[in-house]
C-alpha cells in the first residue's frame, strides 16, 4: 500500500511517498532528511499524536493541560475520556502530574498556573 504523507519534522514540509506490505515499512521515497524518514515510518506504522485539552477543576476553573510524551491516534478517545473525568483540586502549577500513565508511560500534566 502507497501512502503520502506531509512531514511536519521542519517548516520544509516534505511530501513523503511510504510504502507498507503487511503492516511493515517497505520503503521511503522523498524525504530531505533523516528526520522525514523516521517520522513517515511511525506515521505509516503507528501514528502518535501529543494531546492537549484543558480541564475544569473542581471550582470551575478550565486550567490547560497535555500529555507529557506523544499518545498512540488509536487512544485519543480513551485519553480524551480520562481528561474529562479529571476535577483537580486548586492550587494547580505548571509541571503538575493530574494523571500518571494515560498512555504507555505519557502523564496528563498541567502547562498553566492556577490558584
Amino acid at each position: 500500500m502507497l501512502q503520502t504523507i506531509t512531514c511536519i519534522e521542519c517548516p520544509i514540509g516534505c511530501t513523503i511517498e511510504v510504502e507498507t506490505e503487511g503492516g511493515a515499512v517497505v520503503s521511503v521515497r522523498g524525504n530531505g532528511c533523516p528526520r522525514g524518514k523516521a517520522y513517515a515510518q511511525s506515521e505509516a506504522t503507528c501514528p502518535v499524536r501529543v494531546v492537549t485539552s484543558t480541564v475544569r477543576t473542581s471550582s470551575g476553573e478550565m486550567v490547560p493541560v497535555k500529555t507529557s510524551a506523544p499518545v498512540r491516534k488509536s487512544e485519543i478517545f480513551r485519553v480524551m475520556k480520562i481528561i474529562n473525568a479529571a476535577h483537580p483540586d486548586l492550587p494547580l502549577h505548571i509541571g503538575d502530574v493530574l494523571v500518571r500513565n494515560v498512555d504507555e508511560g505519557a502523564d496528563l500534566v498541567v502547562t498553566g498556573n492556577a490558584e
